[in-house]
């Protein structure tokens, strides 16, 4: 470290001031060359994981990298200070569509945009003063991450987790290709703006509902740690339902249509069925004379995204198929529909309507002139009669095997088993979660490592041969050709099968990023183990994470496809646990005049503009202090020019210190040192809690009670001046590094502020030994008295009555009232 020179010399007529440019330049540069936030893992002390989500490389980084990154910064320099082994690693989600379309853009291979931009945020976040462990950083796109990401394909595809099956996607006719739903933006590619369509593809799957029971059942393990909305959500991806499963026959097939129902009990009030057009039934069942209408129907559903076919405001549409189903309970014809608002992909893609009870089956019957019958009477109108369905509890009619009974679980209960009775149903628990579909039609993404061979079938790369690694492509290369773009590197497809020397092809889809995203945190644990994804005992070390941070954007895919992973690698038997996070931090957007920013609204802001204006301490303590961690930051609303005021005023109160290093700071001043440690306690609390903007607000309480100190009686000599710098600066380096780093030298001490660790607190100052009680006479204050904040109301009334500034105020009166309010206040009314 270099002597400090006259850069830091202060004329005596001007406040002292940091130079937050230079103090960024500074101390970059010595934490680079110390490795400062370097993980030891050698055992010398407890543990800390903490990690933030993975940023992908689109540009550098913006306003919400700034509070995003803030935030998962003061969580790990917080458990650094508090004596932890801290873990806080950096790495690329650098797989993805962005680079794809860039590279077709600028004639280049994905590789150069993707690494290109990977540089300029790591130079970025350098910058902004993280305290990141640079030695484990990782990216998904190099071979050697995917390489691993392909041999965990291959053991879940053992397990029986990989499989493939036709499915529905989103298809461009333009483009042609296949688009991920939230790359359909109000029904138009957002590539080209071509209107989006359906088109039935065979696809590669992970079996994510074989572990739904868990996914939903391991949430305990969560309570507490995660934000209880990011659970909610969750538990309602995976809607577990409990109900029956139903046969209904249907005239000439002799296979049944088989719908789930949470409702059994409300059977006898089923008077048609909709199935899904774009499902493997309705083309089966409909008849010759209906399939032109139903054809026609088909193509326009096909136009339609999942969000229009589900809204309950749309008018509802459908056609008649020409067929009619058995209501097992009761023996009735139902007319069978195709409708746009049952989706192929949930449950079997067939709904019971019973249009008395559900208000899109009403809609739909009321459109289609079909019977309405109330099955349960809640007291409210007749649907048939009113247009609005009822969906209460109530007393069953018109249902002949449910007569007498008015509970809804005992009549639930009875239909199962009259259904079981007669083998036309069963009871059964389904959830909403679907199959995880991973196969993309893109080029930029890990290869799917499978060889087609026509006489073996589906045939695994050998894991000696792992990885497969993209060919090189560039520009038109990549077009879409209704294929993966990987389809036309013959030279790459074109392979011997691994099992029986034959022609073979590769597959030409690439793997979901969600799948890259699922697992990089245990590969963190050992990113250079060239022989396994991860070393089990590094991750028994350092696993689960202490503290995940990240955006509630990802409250359910990303969090829920990590979870799957986790519990696939503990039944592997390749680690211990089965949640992979303990705590979740979710921040909020950085907006800006009340909307999310974006070039097309002109409300940008840029985060490198403000970083050169304020400095980086400023920008970091004015996102955080702006707002809980879960709310929206506004920047209109806040001030980084405010923010690097207090900073200047925090960093003078250091050049202000006049006692020596290692004075004991016990014979201070003991009202500031009560004050201090108080502030100091509640600081703990804060950030433990996670209310980070209100521990900045203690802290600023701590420099204007210094300031107060030093500016008055005190002085800057009094060793409880040195302890309240002291503890000011560790407490604000969780969110100004460089300022802090400046003051701790300032006062005295070797480098860095980072080991410096956290503010003890004297458990005796935090106690309230005296309170003032002020004594009133007819409404004026005649004496004030220190007393214990314990003292009673009878013990108060007696000391006040006995002092003698009361007694010579009532010069001889009697009195006519008294009011005591323990410890604080005494009104006293003469006669």
């Amino acid at each position: 470290m270099q002597e400090r020179g006259p850069a830091h010399a202060e004329r005596r007529d001007e406040p002292a001031r940091y130079d937050a440019v230079a103090a960024q330049e500074r101390w970059q540069a010595y934490w680079e060359e110390h490795q400062t936030f370097k993980a030891a893992d050698d055992g010398s002390k407890e543990r800390r994981y903490v990690l933030d989500m993975f940023p992908y490389p689109s540009g550098d980084l913006h306003m919400g990298h700034a509070e995003a990154f803030a935030m998962g910064d003061v969580v790990a320099r917080y458990q650094r200070l508090r004596g932890y082994d801290v873990l806080h690693p950096i790495g690329w989600d650098s797989f993805g569509l962005p680079a794809e379309n860039a590279a077709i853009q600028r004639n280049e291979n994905p590789a150069k945009w993707t690494y290109a931009n990977i540089e300029t945020q790591a130079t970025s976040f350098k910058r902004y003063g993280l305290s990141l462990d640079w030695s484990r950083r990782l990216h998904t796109s190099d071979p050697s991450y995917y390489k691993w990401t392909q041999w965990l394909f291959l053991k879940f595809r053992e397990r029986g987790l990989a499989y493939r099956k036709a499915s529905w996607v989103n298809w461009c006719p333009k483009d042609q290709t296949v688009l991920a739903n939230e790359q359909v933006v109000n029904g138009l590619c957002e590539r080209c703006g071509t209107q989006v369509t359906k088109r039935e593809l065979t696809q590669w799957f992970f079996k994510v509902t074989e572990y739904a029971d868990r996914l939903l059942d391991d949430m305990e393990q969560l309570e507490g740690g995660w934000p209880e909305r990011v659970l909610t959500m969750q538990r309602n991806w995976i809607g577990r339902s409990a109900g029956a499963y139903v046969d209904f026959g249907v005239e000439g097939r002799s296979e049944p249509i088989t719908v789930f129902t949470t409702r059994p009990d409300t059977l006898y009030g089923a008077t048609f069925m909709v199935i899904a057009p774009d499902g493997r039934l309705a083309p089966q069942i409909v008849t010759d004379d209906h399939r032109a209408e139903f054809e026609a129907y088909l193509e326009r559903t096909k136009q339609e995204t999942e969000i229009e076919r589900q809204s309950a405001d749309r008018e509802k549409t459908g056609v008649f198929l020409g067929v009619y189903a058995t209501n097992p309970i009761n023996g009735e014809q139902v007319p069978v529909y195709a409708a746009d608002y049952v989706l192929a992909e949930y449950g079997t893609g067939a709904v019971m309507s019973v249009p008395a009870h559900d208000q899109r089956d009403l809609d739909f019957a009321r459109k289609f002139g079909l019977r309405v019958r109330m099955v349960v009477d809640t007291g409210e109108p007749d649907p048939a009669e009113s247009g609005v369905a009822t969906t209460g509890d109530g007393r069953y009619v018109n249902s002949p095997v449910l007569e007498g009974i008015s509970d809804k679980v005992a009549g639930i209960g009875k239909t199962i088993e009259e259904l079981e009775a007669q083998g036309v149903g069963r009871g059964a628990i389904t959830f909403r979660l679907r199959d995880w579909l991973l196969s993309r039609q893109r080029f930029w993404g890990a290869p799917i490592p499978i060889i087609h061979c026509e006489q073996c079938g589906e045939v695994p790369v050998p894991e000696d041969q792992l990885p497969v690694e993209l060919p090189y492509l560039t520009g038109t290369d990549l077009n879409p050709k209704g294929t993966s773009p990987l389809a036309a590197a013959t030279d790459w497809v074109n392979v011997e099968c691994p099992q029986c020397g034959g022609p073979g092809k590769r597959d030409t889809d690439t793997m979901d990023t969600f799948v890259d995203s699922s697992w990089y945190f245990f590969r963190y644990c050992s990113p250079e183990d060239d022989q396994r994804p991860f070393d089990p005992e590094a991750v028994a070390r350092w696993m689960p994470v202490a503290q995940y941070v990240g955006g509630v954007e990802h409250a359910i895919l990303h969090l829920l496809y990590m979870r799957f992973f986790t519990k696939v690698l503990y039944d592997m038997g390749v680690i211990g646990f089965t949640e992979p996070m303990k705590r979740l931090l979710n921040q909020g957007q950085v907006i800006n005049q009340g909307r999310s920013m974006s070039k097309s609204l002109g409300n940008g802001v840029d985060l490198g503009a403000q970083i050169d204006e304020f400095g980086v301490d400023a920008v970091r303590l004015t996102v955080v202090f702006a707002s809980p961690p879960e709310e929206d930051v506004d920047w209109a609303d806040v001030s980084p020019g405010g923010s690097l005021r207090f900073l200047q005023r925090a960093y003078r109160l250091t050049t202000d210190v006049t006692s020596d290093l290692g004075v004991d700071v016990t014979t201070g001043d003991r009202s500031l040192r009560s004050t201090i440690h108080k502030l100091a306690a509640d600081i703990t609390d804060c950030i433990e809690g996670q209310r980070f903007n209100v521990a900045i607000a203690r802290i600023m309480e701590m420099v204007n009670a210094t300031r107060k100190a030093i500016d008055g009686e005190i002085g800057g000599s009094d060793p409880a001046v040195r302890e309240a710098a002291e503890m000011i600066t560790r407490t604000l380096s969780l969110f100004a590094p460089y300022v802090t780093e400046e003051m701790w030298e300032q006062l005295g001490h070797q480098p860095s502020v980072a080991d410096a660790g956290w503010p003890e607190v004297d458990p005796a100052l935090l106690v309230t030994e005296q309170v003032t009680c002020v004594v009133q006479i007819k409404g004026k204050v005649r004496a004030r008295l220190e007393v214990s904040p314990e003292i009673s109301e009878d013990e108060l009334r007696e000391l006040v009555l006995a002092d003698e500034n009361v007694q010579r105020s009532l010069d001889g009166r009697s009195i006519a009232k008294i009011i005591v309010r323990a410890p604080k206040l005494v009104s006293i009314v003469p006669a």
